[in-house]
Parts: C-alpha cells; sequence; structure tokens
C-alpha cells in the first residue's frame, strides 16, 4: 500500500492549499470571518473556552506561571530524550521514519517529519516511562500529549518562544479542565475510559490552535473534531511493556490535538458547539456534568502551577518513599548493610501498582533496595532490569516490607508514605512524608529541575548539547523562533 504524504495530499489539492500549509497563518484571532458573522449563538461555556484559546498568545502570563510553564517544557524535553532508548519509544521511532516530510523535530535523534506524525512520536517517548508529569486533579498526564504538539506545530508556523510558553499553558488550562468537568477518577472508574487520553486530546487541540493562531470560530471547530476523537480504555492497564500505555497518555492525544488543528486550519468546517445540543459531547460523556467548569478560573488558576513534576523517575506511589529515605539518610547516615527491616506504609490502592512487580521503575521493594545501596535512584538505576537479580539488592530487598494502609487510602489524592527504619544497632528511624517533592504542595525549585532534566538528557545528547538546550528553554522569552530549538534537541 502507498503511504500518501501530508505533502502528496496538499500536491493533489492544489497550488493554493500547498502554499498554505506552511507559512504563518493569515488569520489573526479575534478576526470576524464571514462564517463567524453568521454563526449562530453557542453555548457559555464554549463561546469562553473558544475566545480564551484564540487570544491566548497575546495574554501575558504571570511570571510565576512562565517559570511553572518552563520547568514543565523542560521536564517533558528530558523525558522525551531518555524515551528514545526504551522500547516504546523505539516503536515510535520506527513509526517515524516511515514519514518523509521534514517540518518538526524528532527528538533525541536525527530524524524530522511533519507536525502531526512529530507531535505523535515525541509523545510516545515523553511517556515512555514513568518519568514525566502528572495533574492529580485531573487524573493526567499532562506535559507528554501537550508540550510536543505545541512544539510540533510551532516549528510548522515558526513561532517565537512567548507563543510557545503561552500554548502549552493554555493547553494544560483546557485539557485538564475537561477531565475535572466530567469527575476525573469517579468518571474513569463508572466508565473505563482513560481520563489520560481525554486530558491529553483537549490540551493538545488548544495549545496547538493557540500556536497557529486560529481564530476563535476555528478553535471551535477544533474541539469539535478533537471531540470526535475521543477514545481510550482503561485496558492499557494490562500491557505491561508500557507500549500501549504511552500510545494512550501521550501519542493518541498529542496525534488528534495536531490533526484537528491541521484540518480547520487547511479550510475544514464542522459543529459550532460540539459541548451542548444534541449528540453534544457533554451529553454523551458526562449528561449530568457542569459545563461551566470548563471555564472556571480561566486566566485565574493556572493548571500548570498545580502540575506535579517527579523528582524520581520512578512510579508515582515510590515518590514519596523515596523522599523519605532521602531525608533519612541525610538526618542520620547508614549503610545498606546495616538496614534490618524497612517499613513501607502507603495508600492500599497505590501499594497494590507498585508491589513486587517486574519491571524496576514500579517495583517499590527493589528501588527502596536500590536507594538503600546507592544513596540515590538515578534513571539509569530505576530502568537497570538485570539488577533486579544482583545479589546485594536481593539481599537488602528481602528487608522491605510494603503495608497496605487504610488510613492513607482516605488521604488520596495525596501520595503519602511512612517509613520505619530499624538498624542493626537498634535504632529506629522514622519519617512520614505528606507533600511529595515535586507536587504544588512542595514544589521543587529550578536547580532541582535542571538536575533532574541533566540526569535523563546528558547521557543522550552529550553534556554540552544538554547544557545549551536547558539554558534555552529557560530563556524561552528571548527565543525568536521555536525552530531554532531543533538542533538542540538532536541527537549529533
Amino acid at each position: 500500500m502507498t503511504l500518501l504524504t501530508r505533502r502528496r495530499v496538499l500536491q493533489a489539492a492544489g497550488s493554493a492549499l500547498a502554499a498554505a500549509a506552511l507559512p504563518r497563518p493569515r488569520v489573526v484571532a479575534g478576526s470576524q470571518s464571514p462564517a463567524e458573522e453568521k454563526l449562530t449563538v453557542v453555548s457559555p461555556a464554549m463561546a469562553t473556552l473558544s475566545a480564551y484559546v484564540s487570544a491566548t498568545h497575546a495574554r501575558a502570563l504571570p511570571p510565576d506561571v512562565v517559570e511553572h510553564t518552563k520547568h514543565h517544557i523542560l521536564d517533558t524535553l528530558a523525558a522525551t530524550i531518555s524515551g528514545t532508548e526504551l522500547p516504546p519509544g523505539r516503536v515510535a521511532l520506527a513509526f517515524a521514519r516511515t514519514y518523509g516530510e521534514k517540518v518538526a523535530t524528532v527528538a533525541g535523534t536525527n530524524l524530522r517529519c511533519g507536525p502531526t506524525e512529530a507531535a505523535f512520536v515525541n509523545a510516545m517517548l515523553a511517556h515512555a516511562d514513568e518519568t514525566d508529569d502528572s495533574h492529580a486533579p485531573s487524573q493526567s498526564h499532562p506535559g507528554c500529549a501537550i508540550v510536543p504538539a505545541a512544539l510540533a506545530v510551532g516549528e510548522q508556523f515558526g513561532i517565537d518562544g512567548t507563543a510557545l510558553l503561552r500554548a502549552v499553558a493554555v493547553g494544560y488550562d483546557i485539557g485538564t479542565r475537561f477531565t475535572m468537568t466530567l469527575g476525573a477518577g469517579g468518571f474513569q472508574t463508572e466508565t473505563h475510559i482513560s481520563t489520560h487520553a481525554l486530558a491529553g486530546l483537549f490540551g493538545s487541540a488548544a495549545a496547538s490552535a493557540s500556536a497557529a493562531r486560529l481564530t476563535a470560530q476555528q478553535v471551535r471547530w477544533v474541539i469539535d473534531y478533537a471531540a470526535q476523537e475521543t477514545s481510550g480504555t482503561k485496558a492499557w492497564q494490562r500491557d505491561t511493556d508500557h507500549v500501549e500505555k504511552a500510545f494512550v497518555f501521550a501519542g493518541m492525544g498529542a496525534r488528534g490535538g495536531v490533526m484537528a488543528t491541521e484540518l480547520v486550519y487547511l479550510g475544514a468546517t464542522g459543529v459550532d458547539d460540539v459541548l451542548s445540543g444534541a449528540d453534544s459531547f457533554m451529553s454523551v460523556y458526562g449528561p449530568h456534568a457542569d459545563p461551566a467548569k470548563l471555564v472556571e478560573a480561566l486566566g485565574e488558576r493556572y493548571e500548570v502551577a498545580r502540575t506535579n513534576i517527579k523528582k524520581w523517575t520512578v512510579g508515582s506511589p515510590i515518590q514519596a518513599p523515596l523522599d523519605a529515605l532521602e531525608i533519612l539518610l541525610k538526618r542520620r547516615p547508614f549503610e545498606a548493610d546495616e538496614v534490618r527491616q524497612v517499613t513501607i506504609r502507603v495508600a492500599t490502592s497505590e501499594a497494590a501498582l507498585v508491589d513486587n512487580r517486574e519491571m524496576p521503575d514500579i517495583c517499590l521493594q527493589h528501588m527502596v533496595a536500590v536507594m538503600l545501596v546507592d544513596k540515590t535512584a538515578s534513571f539509569r538505576s530505576a530502568h537497570d532490569k538485570p539488577r533486579m537479580s544482583d545479589p546485594r539488592i536481593l539481599n537488602v530487598r528481602a528487608n522491605v516490607q510494603l503495608v497496605p494502609d487504610a488510613a492513607l487510602e482516605a488521604r488520596l489524592p495525596r501520595r503519602e508514605a511512612i517509613v520505619d527504619v530499624v538498624l542493626a544497632d537498634g535504632s529506629r528511624l522514622t519519617e512520614h512524608i505528606e507533600a511529595v517533592r515535586g507536587t504544588a504542595e512542595n514544589p521543587m525549585p529550578r536547580d532541582e529541575v535542571v538536575a533532574k532534566s541533566r540526569d535523563l538528557m546528558a547521557p543522550v545528547l552529550g553534556a554540552g548539547a544538554c547544557e545549551r538546550l536547558i539554558a534555552a528553554v529557560l530563556a524561552l522569552e528571548s527565543v525568536k523562533d521555536v525552530r531554532s530549538l531543533g538542533p538542540l534537541l538532536q541527537r549529533v
């Protein structure tokens, strides 16, 4: 079967469309096209949402939100680049090599492809592991889909760094509000539909539309097309290789959001308000939900500032135990051989996710043993599967006991942990982590985000290239064209 690239489709459609595909969009947010002048009345939620997204590029962000957004862009790029060496990443890169259009960068490689494909591949890379950010209120991993989508469309149109920051921030604002409106965890439990897939899709759609500077009318159509693409069940939980999880959490949403934007930019029209009326998105997915929550506190409450960055590149339920051990090791240094017993208490449902799992980065007992031996938990150590058979690690691991705790279950979504260490001399050390490092309640400062990113990226890009990329992301306001980031993202 012959593969049709976007370039060949545009050539077949005629020179007018082909000429329109790559330059900066001719429409300006807020302008009134003939279609808008004839627009029928839309619901307040859709009117507010679309106007907010379309005006993003012209609306300044508060300084603290700019700093948070830089952290999440850097953290996501680091996850993307490190993901090139993991199984989901290898699958995604094989996919990228089947596309010939050279518009957008595939991070951590020397590949370039079309914006839709680049967004998809980079998103798969970003969630190739348990490394990327997470947003507890919406039960989603927003960055792994939204940052690749905004960057791919940004490269297509040559937007500046400030526009990229604003596009990413609005993606977090919109994507997370969709699943929070539906009820997040309760919605996912009742319907078996993945909240991660929905948040990534609508967040990527908003970020892409912002990067392309679409009008409010066009944004409404982008949301319409995104609504038609909603999918993803919790069946991903049965995939022990993490590949399908990377697709559902990240790749699928990034691809869908960018594709919706590309279609509308090239002239596709749609339903003016898919959020209301017959057979609307809300009637299907949230018949009892309040659509007003989709736009609640827009411009006041920035969701990127409520999104967690993981300090440790391991599953979320393991974050608090490693935090506790780091604190205890600093308070009273001791060697792994001195440990007689370690008791780890976490929420009951969280314990089930990380109890003696076969993958090192989601096996609590193994990562606790690694932390005790190495005094830290690096990306490399969290992905060293042969080390799960190391006699020394196994000896230490035998002293680690995981206890599901109903009291901590009642404290969710706060992922707390109580760690109790008994040493050979009979001394006992205890630490209760109530706010995990990297959460909104206990955020990581810039230097810790940079240190984590360096650990992820330097082995792939090299130390010098890694430092140049970090510096560029932290100074995005001075970047005139995000295409200049492309060479910094790629492996030489």
